[in-house]
């Protein structure tokens, strides 16, 4: 199994990061369409080649076509979205708030899944990107559509943990070929 490959290729000053990747993922109470989608955009938005090697097929299994492409969707529009309303909200002209955003966002209206799906998804992904704006827009959505708290927050935790996972193992693999190269 890829969870465990990955929680093994852990280094042990990262214990907690194994413990939570099997907590978060292993014993997840999402459904699975949630999780599985939740995961497979955040593997994306990690920008982790290990981490996205490693859950993609698992990830793959266990989500229909549509929901894949969902995901990957999600991730996608999300790494230009974040950038565009982070940078918005961060400059002190509030002027730019004001100018029409004139970017395509069409799969936002038409993900393919069910629109609460595609928004965890989103709001995962933008937990890893930093954008507070788009975190609440998402938020509310989910919350107008009667997700709870547990199950946002579920999805943040994803993205927290598999976040900290591909910093980690990156970080081990830079210091690995840095020792290799001594």
């Amino acid at each position: 199994m890829a969870l465990d490959e990955l929680k093994s290729a852990l280094p042990d000053y990262a214990k907690d990061l194994k413990l939570n990747l099997g907590s978060v993922i292993g014993n997840s109470e999402l459904p699975k369409q949630q999780l599985w989608g939740t995961v497979l955009a955040c593997a994306i938005a990690s920008r982790s080649p290990r981490v996205l090697r490693e859950l993609e097929p698992e990830a793959r299994e266990n989500l229909s076509a549509e929901a894949y492409n969902a995901a990957k969707s999600a991730a996608a529009i999300m790494a230009m979205n974040n950038v565009f309303y982070r940078t918005r909200h961060l400059l002190s002209d509030p002027e730019y708030g004001t100018m029409r955003a004139g970017l395509r966002m069409n799969v936002i209206g038409n993900p393919g899944v069910e629109k609460v799906d595609f928004e965890l998804w989103s709001l995962a992904v933008s937990a890893i990107n930093g954008c507070g704006q788009c975190l609440d827009s998402h938020e509310q959505v989910l919350r107008k559509a009667g997700m709870d708290r547990e199950t946002v927050q579920e999805a943040v935790k994803i993205a927290a943990v598999l976040q900290a996972v591909g910093a980690t193992l990156d970080a081990e693999g830079v210091l690995a070929e840095a020792v290799a190269t001594v």
